[in-house]
């Protein structure tokens, strides 16, 4: 038996940009495959997993809601992970963030990648 694919998804576009809504529909479209997925948020990224932000964002109106998106990926057993330093600038802390989110640096991403983890960057 094989073992379960991954892929880290690095987005660092936030509520205006349309290549976040690309990135959401590749980490469901992971999701769905039985990938393991996990999103690293950096830059105006991490605005994606602060409470409420993603409820009114339509960036392309032929993909999903976003916050459907993000709600699929936690629900697949996805993990969000936010850079703390970009946490910190925005003035965000672990309570701002919806249920799932880990404020976790570069060397969890690393991690990811050593086990063998694919990898997108938006």
């Amino acid at each position: 038996m094989s073992a379960q694919k991954k892929i880290v998804i690095v987005n660092s576009h936030g509520l205006d940009d349309e290549r976040s809504s690309v990135a959401w529909s590749i980490a469901n479209t992971a999701a769905s495959s039985g990938m393991e997925v996990t999103m690293f948020l950096v830059s105006s990224g991490v605005d994606w997993a602060r409470r409420g932000a993603a409820d009114a964002a339509q960036l392309n109106p032929l993909d999903p809601k976003i916050s459907d998106m993000i709600n699929n990926v936690v629900a697949s057993g996805g993990k969000l992970l936010v850079c703390p330093p970009c946490a910190k600038v925005r003035g965000y802390s672990d309570d701002s963030f919806i249920e799932g989110t880990v404020l976790a640096g570069a060397p969890a991403l690393l991690e990811k990648m050593t086990e063998g983890a694919y990898s997108l960057s938006f």
